[in-house]
């Protein structure tokens, strides 16, 4: 709008300019026609009149306007120049003053355009020193209308006047179209926060559109069919986008529970396996008079209750992975707790610091606990036998965060794993179900805590945990 207002005001200037420059023309060509009308009749008067005693001639021309033609150029405020039909200049209305050389004669071109031209009549124009000059050419005729003399009129175009108009015009002009630009700019602006506003709406929603979330709708009101068009599809998107979510939360959750329940078949078969090649053995040679029989049955007794406790021991693993306890927050020192989780483990390698002796949070004993011991129990089993193992345990805080790292120099994780490392079931060792650091992640993140890693092939891992203290 800006722009059009700007275009408008520069091509109406131009437009004027031209106009006046036209109107100027026009002007002086229509001004000069007029005196020379006047003029001629003037002069016809002069020949007519009653004090005229000279016969009406060529030659007598000087003589008859001796004194008139000064007065004839003082009532018409214009310079008077009579010749000869040969262009021989007869008198002139320059007071004294002697001609120039170019006023004595004129040209043959100009004779020869008034005598055939059709109105008998030749304008020629001059520019000197940046300003205009007309001179007109046309024949002074006696009563029986034969040509007596070639009268000439120079005229100056002075647009001083014509130019004082145009100059106070263009200044009004200006003002005008100010008044209008800052018009326009308010408008603009009205009208640009008037549409952006619904598009702004539109935008926030659009970035705070989630799949894993419940979408609000748009709203709006008071906008343009494009617009409304636009929040109808965004709208309907919402919708789309929720049975989507719906159906692929579903679709996952069906699969999680397919894998779990092959993962429990698998690990479930392995223990019964030798439960029943045990059985079978212990069957095929049950003998109740072998000495040895008492023996026999403690060890098909051990063997088999070892296999009972390994299943139990996964069922368990599943139960908790799949149940965590009820979160139990409570302000405690993760110092003393750090301590005791590793108090159940006998390596000598594992090294324990902290920044200070006291530093407290609100968190779930029980849980975290799980989180050390999962955390430093993996460590262990990243470092390979003919390593000289080494586990560096620290606690330490920030303003509002408490931070617990578990740094190892086992063989670290290798790159194509490291997005698996929290995935359930997933794990790098021949025994166990992988659920340990899933489970951690688990209890970090209902902590409102992160957990991560940085980890070097042949090296060693850090896992870092950082819970909120409240």
């Amino acid at each position: 709008m800006i722009l059009l207002v700007l275009l408008a005001s520069i091509l109406i200037s131009v437009v004027v300019v031209y106009q006046y420059k036209e109107q100027s023309e026009d002007y002086h060509t229509d001004r000069l026609e007029r005196k020379e009308e006047n003029i001629r009749t003037h002069i016809t008067n002069v020949l007519n009149g009653r004090q005229n005693t000279w016969e009406i001639k060529t030659e007598n021309i000087p003589y008859i306007f001796k004194e008139e033609v000064y007065s004839i150029a003082h009532v018409h405020k214009l310079q008077i120049n009579l010749y000869d039909l040969d262009g021989s200049l007869l008198i002139s209305s320059k007071a004294n003053l002697k001609p120039n050389e170019e006023d004595k004669c004129i040209n043959a071109e100009i004779l020869n355009a008034i005598s055939h031209g059709v109105e008998h009549r030749y304008v020629d124009k001059n520019v000197e020193n940046g300003e205009t000059f007309l001179s007109s050419y046309t024949y002074i005729k006696d009563k029986k209308s034969n040509s007596l003399a070639i009268l000439n009129l120079p005229y100056l175009e002075s647009d001083d006047f014509l130019n004082m108009e145009l100059n106070e015009f263009l200044e009004r002009l200006r003002y005008a179209f100010f008044l209008i630009l800052l018009m326009a700019i308010g408008i603009a602006f009205l009208l640009s926060k008037f549409i952006t506003k619904s598009l702004k709406t539109i935008s926030d929603k659009i970035n705070a559109t989630r799949l894993e979330k419940r979408n609000q709708k748009i709203e709006v009101s008071d906008t343009s069919e494009e617009i409304s068009t636009l929040v109808t599809s965004y709208n309907s998107m919402i919708d789309d986008l929720e049975e989507s979510a719906i159906q692929l939360a579903k679709s996952e959750r069906e699969q999680a529970w397919r894998e779990m329940a092959k993962q429990v078949a698998h690990e479930i078969k392995n223990p019964l396996t030798p439960m029943r090649l045990t059985v079978q053995n212990f069957q095929r040679k049950f003998n109740p008079e072998d000495p040895e029989i008492q023996t026999k049955v403690d060890e098909y007794s051990k063997t088999l209750i070892q296999q009972i406790d390994t299943m139990s021991s996964i069922a368990s693993a599943f139960s908790n992975f799949a149940k965590m306890p009820a979160q139990q927050n409570e302000t405690l020192n993760v110092v003393n707790i750090v301590k005791l989780a590793l108090d159940i483990f006998n390596e000598n390698y594992i090294d324990f610091s902290a920044e200070e002796d006291e530093i407290i949070a609100k968190v779930d004993r029980t849980q975290l606990i799980r989180v050390v011991t999962n955390l430093v129990k993996n460590a262990i089993q990243a470092i390979p036998d003919e390593v000289s193992g080494r586990i560096e345990v620290n606690v330490s805080k920030t303003e509002n965060q408490v931070l617990i790292t578990v740094a190892d120099n086992g063989s670290g994780i290798s790159e194509e794993n490291i997005d698996k490392v929290f995935e359930p079931k997933f794990t790098t060792k021949t025994s166990g179900m992988g659920l340990g650091l899933a489970m951690v992640k688990n209890i970090v993140e209902n902590h409102n805590g992160t957990i991560n890693f940085t980890t070097q092939k042949n090296i060693g891992t850090t896992f870092t945990v950082i819970f909120p203290k409240e």
